[in-house]
C-alpha cells in the first residue's frame, strides 16, 4: 500500500469502528426492553444522578399494591388513551406539532409509553433527535411489553419528588409520609397533578393550580371511557 493511501485507511477503520459502536448503542435498547417483563429497571437520569452522587431515592412497588387510585388518575392526567393506542398517540402527537408550528406553547404529545422510552434510554429535554429516536422506541415497548407491566415501570420510575424521589412509592413518601399502597383518590390525584415538574409542583403543598388538576383529574379518571379502558383490558 503507498504511503499516502496509509491514513487514508486508518481513518476509515476508525470511522467504522465508531460506526459499529453508534450501532451498538441504538439497538441496545431494543435488545434489553424484551428482558423488563420482569425485574426493577431503572430510569437513565437515576443513573446520572448516582454517577454525579446526587441524592436518589426509590423503592419498588408493585403494581397490584399500589393503590388503584394512582393509575387511574395517572393515566387521566398523561395519556387518556393508554389502553388502545400501540405506543404513540398520533393525533395528540400531530396536535402538539401543529401547536408549535403556529408559535403557541406546545401541550404535551407524548404518551406514557414514549415517557418509558425515554426515561429508561435517553435525556430530557425537548429535541428533534431525541424525538426521532423515541418514537419508535415506544412502540417497540408496547410490542414486547404488557400495558399493566409498562404502567408499573412508568410508576416506579418517573421523578415524583424535588430532591430524588422516583417512583410512586417514594413519591407518596416524601409526600404524605405513607405507602403508596394507602393512597386515596385525591391524593392520587395530588401525584399526578406534579407530573411532569414535581420540582416546581408539590403535592405536599399544593398549589391553588395544582389543586385544579388534581380536581380535573379526580372527576376524569371517573370518566365512563376510562372506566371501560380498565374493566375491558384485564390487566388493570
Amino acid at each position: 500500500m503507498p504511503a499516502w493511501a496509509e491514513p487514508k485507511a486508518f481513518n476509515l477503520r476508525i470511522v467504522r469502528i465508531l460506526g459499529l459502536i453508534l450501532l451498538a448503542v441504538l439497538l441496545l435498547p431494543y435488545v434489553v426492553t424484551p428482558f423488563y417483563r420482569i425485574g426493577q429497571p431503572v430510569s437513565a437520569l437515576m443513573t446520572w444522578r448516582w454517577l454525579t452522587a446526587a441524592p436518589v431515592s426509590r423503592q419498588w412497588i408493585e403494581f397490584g399494591a399500589i393503590s388503584p387510585y394512582l393509575p387511574r388518575s395517572v393515566v387521566a392526567s398523561e395519556d387518556a388513551k393508554f389502553c388502545s393506542h400501540r405506543g404513540i398517540d398520533w393525533d395528540a402527537l400531530q396536535e402538539a406539532m401543529d401547536d408549535a408550528e403556529d408559535g403557541e406553547v406546545a401541550r404535551g404529545g407524548s404518551t406514557i409509553t414514549q415517557q418509558v422510552a425515554k426515561n429508561l434510554f435517553l435525556w430530557p429535554g425537548r429535541s428533534v433527535v431525541r424525538k426521532a429516536l423515541e418514537l419508535p422506541l415506544a412502540m417497540w415497548i408496547d410490542l414486547v411489553l404488557p400495558k399493566q407491566r409498562i404502567l408499573e415501570i412508568y410508576l416506579n420510575i418517573a421523578e415524583l419528588g424535588p430532591s430524588g424521589q422516583f417512583g410512586a412509592e417514594a413519591g407518596s413518601l416524601h409526600a404524605f409520609g405513607r405507602s403508596a399502597a394507602t393512597l386515596s383518590a385525591r391524593e392520587a390525584a395530588l401525584l399526578a397533578a406534579i407530573l411532569p415538574n414535581p420540582i416546581k409542583r408539590s403535592a405536599r403543598n399544593p398549589s391553588p393550580g395544582v389543586r385544579r388538576l388534581a380536581g380535573t383529574y379526580l372527576a376524569r379518571a371517573n370518566t365512563a371511557a376510562l372506566q371501560r379502558c380498565w374493566h375491558e383490558n384485564r390487566p388493570f
